[in-house]
C-alpha cells in the first residue's frame, strides 16, 4: 500500500461525498486526526478499517490498497463488448460492459472467454411469427447444463436463466441482428450470431 496514493484517494472520495474529516472519522470510529494523517500520506488506515472505509466510499478494498481507480475509457460501455463473469461456487452471473474488478464467494472472477459455437453445439432457432423460439437438446443434468442464455445487440441485452433438469427453451422477440450467447458448466461461454430472414 502506497501511503501517499491511498491518502490522496481517501481525500478524493471524502470530498466527493462532501464529508469533513470529522464526519468520515465518526462513520468509521476513528479520530479526525487519524483521517488527516492518512490524507497527508503520513500513515495508512489499519487493515481492520479498510472494509468500513470501502463501504462508506462505495468502492472495493482493492481500490483502497492500490490507491488508484482504473478507468475504462476505451470501451465506454459498448454492449457488444459485454463481459460475463460466472462464479463457479454459487453460479452467480455478473455482467459488465467493460473490464471490472469482480469478486464472488471470496474469489476474484475473470470474464468468461466466448467462443463461436460449432454447428453441432448451436441452439435451434425457429421463427414463430414475430418471435424466435430458442431451444436445444443440450444435456441439462445437475453436473452438465446451460446456466443462462442471453441475446446481445448493440444497445441491449436480454438474459434467460436456465436450470438443470429443465428443457432449454424460451421465446425471444425478433429484433435486428444480434448475438445469442450461452454458458455451459463444462464447455464455457459460447455464441452464435442471429439475424431475421429477409422477406
Amino acid at each position: 500500500m502506497d501511503q501517499i496514493k491511498t491518502g490522496e484517494l481517501i481525500r478524493r472520495f471524502r470530498t466527493e461525498l462532501n464529508l469533513t474529516q470529522k464526519q468520515l472519522a465518526e462513520r468509521i470510529n476513528v479520530s479526525d486526526k487519524a483521517v488527516s494523517k492518512w490524507e497527508r500520506g503520513n500513515g495508512c488506515p489499519d487493515v481492520s478499517l479498510l472494509s468500513a472505509l470501502a463501504e462508506v466510499f462505495g468502492t472495493d478494498v482493492q481500490v483502497l490498497l492500490s490507491g488508484e481507480i482504473d478507468k475504462n475509457e476505451s470501451e465506454k460501455g459498448n454492449m457488444k463488448k459485454i463481459k460475463f463473469y460466472v462464479c463457479s461456487k454459487c453460479g452467480n452471473i455478473i455482467t459488465s460492459t467493460s473490464e471490472a474488478a469482480v469478486t464472488c464467494c471470496g474469489n476474484k472472477l475473470t470474464p468468461a472467454e466466448p467462443r463461436k459455437a460449432e454447428e453441432s453445439e448451436m441452439l435451434k432457432i425457429e421463427d414463430i411469427g414475430g418471435e424466435w423460439y430458442i431451444s436445444s437438446d443440450h444435456e441439462m443434468t445437475k453436473e452438465h447444463y446451460i446456466t443462462f442464455a442471453a441475446y446481445v445487440s448493440d444497445s441491449s441485452i436480454m438474459m434467460f436463466k436456465q436450470y438443470p433438469e429443465w428443457n432449454l427453451q424460451f421465446n425471444l422477440p425478433m429484433y435486428r441482428t444480434g448475438r445469442l450467447m450461452w454458458y455451459c458448466t463444462k464447455c464455457g461461454l459460447l455464441y452464435q450470431d442471429i439475424r431475421p430472414k429477409r422477406k
